[in-house]
């Protein structure tokens, strides 16, 4: 039974209020746009995986409450095999979210009058910003073995196998591994399908701002983010953004694919896009069929998206501090591009950098990093030769936990061409099973740029033009439209099997073409034509338009009304048929092949099985 387990890695945080927060960025297109394209918020969980034929990378990025001091961080990963760990990359991580976050602009065009052209923010009133325990086992059994156990960067790893729920807790609790005794069930439940637990925390003396992301490697070709564990200290809502580097397309197994409704956006307040978007997500991943289980794809296509600046240069080089003074590091760091300091203040070109610093060459009381890295020469006598030793300790720490990393990660962007990044928000109630992912060839691009169009009229009234081609009347002076509760969240709800379209289990695109039509009629648009006769198009949805994850590059077009089919109405290669169906809630199980199951799996957790509040 367990050979079918897949091999892989649920993440848990074993101290509450983990927090995994990012990098925005920043983009707008179009011939003009009403301010930068507004980005979505990207904190949440995020990991990023490699598929590489019979093995699998997972890249984990860890970050933590800053006030959590650093003898009680600690956190633990179920797997099914033991794997070999590596040092990871933040600007990696920085970068994938940067190059692929969905942003969402709004192109502004005028109506010729036959006069001077209007400022928008006079020609359009509305002010458009836009763009317990539960373990049931004897305390006197064995404890957990210990089957492997090493250093990486700033953690002490060791993997553990066997035992009981109480035994583990208490290996745990007495070699200094923070935990929360609510875990107890969950860990049962991981113990049961035989599972081993790889167990981090900081090395001695190793601050917080030392945390770096951790790379897994293990023989599998199916990604799973186990979630089940994460329940216990998880939000509501909690965000997750899962990355896949391979050959093709991913998509969830076991959990439903969602295509967003983008009317259910404000396009007149992009300002407030990131709040909308969260909103936007939770309910559409939360509507019929979806029901809490369910992933976006907010980008789809080449991995040449993601920026490389800062992921690794060819100048830095740690061979050169073995054996050299201390005095001299910041110049050499200086002249390898990753710091440079002046006017008694520093900047540091690689988020590991400063605290590196800090352990080797530790800033003494009293002083700035700026006013002692900035001369160290001025304050010889003030600078720890113990700490320093002969250089070589900074040199491999150098070396392992950002040389290395980068170069690493930058291989990765450079043999894999394909890039899929994948977004839901989740609740603890809904944690229950473990989402699970597989590549499928026969899918399209998606793209992370929703870009939209305004014509404003001679009358300053405004014709809005979305993704995928719906075009919504705006008279003058009133605001973007509600639609209210009839208007739906998603476009589709599917599911996709390993090869070929998906299957739709909800197609809500009758129900809003039919609104907007409703609204725009209401509001005398499209005009009665004059001195003609026949019928008129409305207007057509084209699926192979827009954007899918956040939407519509997988939504299927509709026919025009009361004309003939628009171009959509053949729909796109993702709107037919898949074999997906519902798994039990496995620690990340491998589907049989009729289930076209990969698996990518987070742990978050169990608070009850509610339902997550509506809004």
């Amino acid at each position: 039974m367990y050979k079918h387990l897949l091999k892989t890695l649920p993440l848990v945080a074993a101290t509450a209020g983990m927090l995994w927060t990012t990098t925005p960025a920043y983009a707008c297109g179009g011939t003009f746009c009403d301010a930068p394209g507004q980005q979505v918020d990207q904190t949440g969980e995020v990991i990023a995986f490699v598929i590489d034929g019979p093995m699998v990378e997972a890249h984990i990025q860890i970050q933590y409450n800053p006030n959590t001091e650093a003898d009680q961080f600690a956190w633990v990963v179920p797997v099914q095999q033991v794997p070999s760990f590596r040092v990871g990359s933040d600007p990696f991580f920085q970068n994938l979210l940067a190059g692929t976050v969905p942003t969402y602009a709004l192109n502004t065009n005028f109506e010729p009058c036959g006069g001077e052209t209007e400022d928008p923010t006079t020609g359009d009133p509305t002010g458009v910003t836009s763009t317990g325990d539960g373990s049931g086992t004897d305390t006197d059994d064995i404890p957990p073995e210990v089957v492997h156990e090493e250093t990486v960067g700033a953690f002490d790893v060791v993997v553990l196998e066997g035992g009981t729920v109480d035994s583990l807790m208490m290996w745990l609790a007495d070699n200094g591994y923070q935990q929360d005794m609510a875990a107890a069930p969950i860990f049962q439940e991981y113990l049961d399908e035989n599972y081993k637990f790889v167990a981090f925390k900081l090395t001695q003396n190793a601050e917080v701002d030392a945390i770096h992301p951790v790379v897994l490697e293990y023989e599998g070709s199916e990604p799973c983010v186990p979630i089940r564990l994460t329940r216990i200290a998880a939000e509501e809502d909690m965000e997750i953004r899962a990355f896949f580097l391979g050959n093709n397309r991913t998509v969830p197994s076991n959990y439903r694919h969602v295509l967003v409704n983008h009317v259910k956006i404000d396009w007149f307040n992009l300002g407030s896009v990131a709040s909308q978007y969260k909103e936007l997500i939770t309910l559409a991943v939360d509507a019929f069929k979806a029901e809490g289980h369910a992933f976006v794809t907010e980008y789809a296509g080449d991995s040449a998206v993601v920026p490389r600046a800062g992921i690794h240069s060819p100048l830095w080089a740690a061979d050169g501090f073995a054996g050299s003074q201390a005095v001299d590091a910041v110049n050499t760091l200086t002249g390898q591009g990753i710091m440079e300091c002046f006017d008694n203040f520093c900047n540091y070109y690689h988020p590991l950098l400063q605290s590196l610093l800090n352990q080797y060459l530790p800033i003494p009381e009293g002083m700035t990093d700026g006013e002692f890295y900035g001369c160290l020469e001025c304050f010889p006598d003030l600078i720890d030769a113990n700490a320093w030793g002969d250089g070589s300790e900074f040199g491999g720490a150098y070396q392992e936990r950002i040389i290395d990393p980068g170069l690493h990660a930058e291989q990765l962007l450079d043999t894999w061409p394909y890039l899929t990044r994948m977004y839901t928000t989740i609740s603890p109630g809904e944690m229950t099973e473990d989402p699970m992912f597989h590549q499928n060839p026969s899918l399209g691009t998606v793209n992370n740029r929703i870009t939209g169009s305004r014509t404003i009229t001679c009358d300053n009234d405004r014709i809005v033009t979305i993704p995928p081609d719906r075009e919504i009347f705006v008279p003058q002076g009133l605001p973007w439209p509600d639609f209210g509760d009839e208007m739906p969240y998603t476009v589709e709800v599917q599911t996709i099997a390993l090869e070929g379209a998906p299957q739709t289990l909800v197609d809500n695109d009758p129900i809003i073409v039919d609104l907007i039509e409703q609204w725009n009629s209401q509001h005398g648009w499209p005009p009665e034509p004059t001195g003609t006769t026949g019928d008129s198009e409305s207007g057509t949805t084209d699926g192979t338009a827009g954007t899918d994850g956040t939407t519509s590059g997988d939504t299927a077009g509709t026919a025009g009304t009361a004309g003939t089919a628009g171009p959509g109405s053949t729909g796109t290669s993702d709107s037919a048929t898949g074999g997906n169906q519902d798994g039990g809630g496995c620690g990340c199980r491998q589907a049989t092949p009729a289930d076209g199951a990969l698996a990518l799996g987070f742990g978050l957790g169990l608070l009850g099985l509610t339902r997550r509040r509506r809004r």
